[in-house]
């Protein structure tokens, strides 16, 4: 059985003049265990919406998301949400770091939510990213690619077997870019974590053996009443 197992995924939305949207609509996809694989499409083609119906952010209107063997559409909120602490780890494009916890606090409160607080790990990990010396630092004192490798330190601290990255190079520069990408992807390998990364940058879907188009895994993108 793969990690994740989509069939006939649909999600849409209403917009302001009443019409309804289709912004997912695939009908297959599926990613094993410790695999690793790039999303493309440029901004705006749902990328971001597929990621999160994959976390249990958003639920679908129809089809299915299974995760680890559970389908996500049969559990309640709070399941989900347990389901994504235990499995999920996700590097959001703009980070989402807590600016009022510092880079070691920001680790161990993803950890809370998990299997608990581990403090050797947490430490472990930043130090692992090039952060031992900033444990106490606030997100305001740290440059944007230091930022990154706090949400990515985040992300893989509970061992999540599937990440998710959202556009995770999108707001560095193409040095750091590289850098980061190399970080990512050696810190999934490392712990067996599958890695679901979401690009419209050519340089960084290059680095990946198996790149799919969302606009080849969707039906189609359409508004109500367009043939």
């Amino acid at each position: 059985m793969a990690l994740l197992e989509i069939e006939n995924l649909l999600k849409t939305y209403r917009t302001p003049d009443g019409r309804r949207l289709t912004v997912v609509d695939v009908p297959k996809f599926q990613l094993e265990a410790g695999e690793q694989v790039a999303l493309s499409g440029p901004s705006g083609t749902g990328k971001t919406t597929f990621l999160n119906l994959i976390a249990g952010i958003l639920t679908a209107d129809s089809g299915q998301v299974r995760l680890d063997g559970r389908d996500l559409s049969a559990l309640s909120e709070p399941e989900r949400d347990r389901q994504r602490a235990s499995v999920v780890g996700y590097i959001f494009q703009t980070f989402n770091l807590l600016q009022g916890f510092t880079c070691l606090e920001n680790v161990l409160l993803g950890m809370s939510f998990g299997p608990g607080v581990d403090h050797g790990r947490a430490r472990g990990l930043l130090e692992r990213v090039g952060l031992g010396d900033r444990l106490d630092y606030f997100p305001r004192q740290l440059s944007t690619g230091q930022q990154q490798r706090v949400a990515v330190a985040r992300a893989l601290a509970n061992r999540p077997k599937l990440v998710l990255a959202d556009e995770p190079t999108g707001n560095l520069d193409p040095g750091h870019a590289s850098q980061a990408m190399d970080l990512i992807r050696g810190l999934c390998s490392e712990q067996g974590s599958a890695l679901l990364l979401v690009s419209h940058d050519p340089s960084v879907l290059g680095r990946f053996a198996r790149c799919e188009s969302l606009a080849r895994l969707n039906r189609a993108t359409r508004m109500e009443g367009e043939p």
